[in-house]
C-alpha cells in the first residue's frame, strides 16, 4: 500500500539527500552530530535519525542549519526525485518560471505524481519561495490520496470538518485547505504548536522537515482508518458530531447532518438560530481526555467539577444566533429554546484564548447589540450516563435529531 511513499523511503539512501548536498561533510553524515544541533534541540533525535537514514546531509564546517527554511523546489525534489512510482501521465514544462531552474524535472514529476496541483500556482511556481506549513499539509495529503483510495476518501470526508487548531476558530481556515490539514493532523504527520495554532503561513525548517519525514515512514505503512484522530475528524466532517466515537451516547437512526445549517425560530419570536455541530469530550479519565478537541474546550479549572460526578460528559454545541427583538439578550435565547439547542455558557477562559464566543454570563445585551447579522458561538451541555438521558433538536422544516444512550 502507498507505493509512492514506500518508494521514497526505500530510495532516499541510494539517491542521496535532497537537501544539503553541496559541501556536505561525510563524517557528519555518518555520525549525525552537528555543532549547531545540541542534544537539547527539540529535533536533535529526528535530525540524527534522518541523517543516518540518508534523508539529509550536513553542510561544511560541521553544521546542519536546522532553522534554514525549505523551499518549494527543495520539498518538491524530495517528494519526486526519489519516488519509484510511475505516474499515469508524465507532465512536462508545467510552470513557465522553471524553464532554466535546477528543479524543473523534479517539480514536473511531483505534479505528475499528484503531490502538487498546478492550479494552486497560477502566477508561477516561484521555486525559491519558502514552503509554508499550509502548503506542506496539502502536498503530503495529496500524495497520500494519490497513493491510496482510503486516504482519498478521507479528504472527501473531512471537507467540512472542524480543524483542531486555533485558526479554525478565529479567523478561520479556508474551505479549500481544511481536508488537507485534517489528514496531515489526523495522521500526526503535522501537529500544532503549544499555543494551539497550526501556523498556516509559518515557513518550514530543515529540522521540522526531518521530523515529518520520519513520521511519514510510519504513516505510509498504515491504513487511513487506523488513525483515531483522523477517524474523529472524518466523523465530525460527515456526521457533524463525534458523539458516538467518544461517549456512550448516540443519535440512533438520526444525524446531526440532518439539522446542520437549518433554521430554528425561537418560540418567543425574538430571533432564530442555525445548528452547526456538536463536539463531545470524554473526561472520565482525566489524564486521557479522549478527543482531539479536548484542549480547546476543557482546562484544569474544569477538573474539580468533572471529577466529582462519574458518568458526566461535556458536549459543546456550535450555533449561530440571529437576534431580531429589540434589546436582545441571553434571556431571549434561553426562553426561546426548550430543546437541546439551549445550552449554558462555557465558564473557563478558553473562548478568549482561542478566539471563539460563548453565551456571555454578563453584559449579554451589549454583546448582542451589533449582532443582528448573526453571531456564531458555543454552548455546553453535560450529558449524564445514567441510562435515562434523552435529548432532541427540532428545526423549522421538521427535521430532527435525537440523542440518547447507546
Amino acid at each position: 500500500m502507498l507505493t509512492i511513499f514506500k518508494g521514497i523511503l526505500a530510495a532516499v539512501v541510494t539517491s542521496g539527500a535532497v537537501f544539503g548536498l553541496a559541501g556536505a561533510d561525510p563524517a557528519l553524515a555518518t555520525t549525525a552530530k552537528f555543532k549547531d544541533v545540541p542534544a537539547s534541540h527539540w529535533a536533535s533525535s529526528s535530525i540524527e535519525a534522518a541523517v543516518k537514514k540518508g534523508y539529509f546531509k550536513g553542510y561544511g564546517n560541521g553544521v546542519f542549519k536546522p532553522n534554514a527554511t525549505v523551499t518549494r523546489a527543495e520539498f518538491a525534489a524530495l517528494m519526486a526525485r526519489v519516488s519509484k512510482e510511475v505516474p499515469n501521465i508524465e507532465k512536462a514544462n508545467v510552470f513557465n518560471d522553471l524553464k532554466n531552474h535546477w528543479s524543473k524535472n523534479e517539480v514536473d514529476r511531483a505534479v505528475s505524481l499528484g503531490f502538487i496541483n498546478p492550479a494552486d500556482y497560477p502566477n508561477g511556481f516561484k521555486p525559491n519561495t519558502a514552503l509554508t506549513r499550509e502548503e506542506m499539509a496539502k502536498w503530503l495529503s495529496s500524495g497520500l490520496a494519490a497513493a491510496d483510495k482510503e486516504f482519498k476518501q478521507a479528504l472527501i470526508d473531512t471537507k467540512t470538518t472542524l480543524i483542531p487548531a486555533k485558526e479554525a476558530f478565529n479567523p478561520g481556515i479556508s474551505q479549500a485547505s481544511v481536508p488537507y490539514i485534517a489528514v496531515a493532523m489526523g495522521t500526526n504527520l503535522m501537529s500544532g504548536y503549544p499555543d494551539g495554532s497550526f501556523g498556516l503561513k509559518n515557513t518550514t525548517t530543515r529540522a521540522e522537515t526531518s521530523a515529518i519525514l520520519l513520521r511519514l515512514e510510519k504513516v505510509s505503512s498504515q491504513s487511513a482508518d487506523s488513525f483515531a484522530d483522523l477517524n474523529e475528524l472524518r466523523m465530525v466532517g460527515t456526521k457533524k458530531t463525534n458523539l458516538e466515537l467518544v461517549t456512550p451516547f448516540t443519535t440512533g437512526n438520526t444525524s446531526f447532518a440532518d439539522v446542520q445549517g437549518k433554521k430554528k425560530t425561537f418560540r418567543n419570536g425574538a430571533g432564530y438560530l442555525n445548528v452547526h455541530r456538536l463536539i463531545a469530550v470524554n473526561t472520565q479519565n482525566w489524564n486521557d481526555k479522549k478527543s482531539v478537541y479536548a484542549s480547546f474546550f476543557i482546562d484544569d479549572s474544569d477538573k474539580s467539577f468533572l471529577t466529582k460526578t462519574k458518568g458526566l460528559y461535556p458536549a459543546f454545541l456550535q450555533i449561530t444566533i440571529y437576534p431580531k427583538s429589540k434589546n436582545f439578550d441571553a434571556g431571549h435565547y434561553y426562553m426561546g429554546t426548550i430543546d437541546f439547542t439551549s445550552g449554558g455558557p462555557i465558564s473557563n477562559d478558553l473562548p478568549k484564548k482561542f478566539g471563539y464566543y460563548s453565551v456571555p454570563r454578563m453584559g449579554s445585551k451589549e454583546f448582542f447589540a451589533d449582532k443582528s447579522k448573526g453571531v456564531t458561538l458555543w454552548v455546553v451541555h453535560y450529558l449524564r450516563d445514567d441510562g435515562n438521558f434523552m435529548g432532541q433538536i427540532d428545526m423549522d422544516d421538521g427535521s430532527v435529531v435525537y440523542l440518547g444512550q447507546k
